[in-house]
């Protein structure tokens, strides 16, 4: 059942059921992030160098201080694996440059498609993490659902970036970094109980890779070659959030 009543507690939700919760609530946020940024367009434009920053803040620490690690914990052959997910990112850019022969739109193609996967990934986390505990899946998709909201104004300005039209880049935001989450967690229950820790590693590993690609090799040289006053405060500000949402993890 989606949920159950019983004990002291009104509603004793399933696993399922706490899962479902968090898949939908990430995207609603991320869906607001969409619509906000769409609201103020000028906004965007002006501001667009310090969101790549603040993005690349959140991107490079979440791999270093928190996925990979545990990656390499759980599988020896992660390492391996994240640079294989780097050198997945970095072919797919000079594949889409030479297909498009846009330099533009293969940026924002490249980015997004970095965070579809980061984002579909997002999805598992909820389902096995909630597996192993409700307090352990609370606590993550808490720190994940906090960052959504910039993730979906992130995935919009790589977008228009990268030439889409406001509209369409608002459903196709949406859709890589809002609809995946879910997508990943109701798609992944299923068969979560035969993913050995093993196993989760070396998919944490793929995917720590491409997170390091996109950030280090993708925005923030992107970002220096616009770079506007304060700029390093935004960086800086990714950073912090990251280190928060890290902390939210391990409480």
């Amino acid at each position: 059942m989606f949920f159950l009543s019983g004990g002291d507690n009104i509603f004793e939700f399933s696993t399922f059921g706490w899962i479902a919760i968090f898949a939908v609530v990430s995207a609603v946020v991320n869906g607001f992030g969409i619509i906000g940024i769409m609201a103020n367009r000028e906004l965007a434009e002006k501001y667009k160098t310090y969101f790549m920053c603040f993005a690349a803040g959140i991107l490079i620490s979440t791999p270093l201080i928190l996925a990979l690690p545990k990656a390499v914990e759980s599988n020896s052959d992660a390492g391996f694996i994240s640079l294989i997910g780097f050198l997945f990112m970095f072919f797919s850019n000079k594949l889409i440059k030479y297909l498009t022969k846009e330099r533009e739109l293969a940026f924002g193609v490249t980015a997004a498609e970095g965070i579809g996967i980061h984002s579909f990934v997002d999805g598992i986390t909820y389902t096995v993490t909630f597996n192993v505990s409700i307090l352990l899946g609370f606590l993550s998709g808490t720190g994940l659902v906090i960052h959504e909201f910039a993730e979906g104004i992130i995935t919009y300005l790589f977008l228009i970036k990268g030439g889409v039209k406001k509209q369409i880049a608002g459903i196709y935001a949406f859709i890589i970094a809002g609809l995946t989450t879910p997508l990943g967690a109701f798609v992944v229950y299923p068969v979560v109980s035969i993913l050995d820790e093993s196993t989760l590693g070396l998919l944490l590993g793929f995917v720590s890779g491409v997170l390091i690609y996109v950030s280090a090799a993708h925005l923030l040289p992107e970002a220096q070659e616009h770079e506007a006053p304060h700029s390093m405060l935004a960086f800086s500000g990714g950073v912090v959030l990251a280190l928060f949402i890290v902390f939210t993890k391990i409480i």
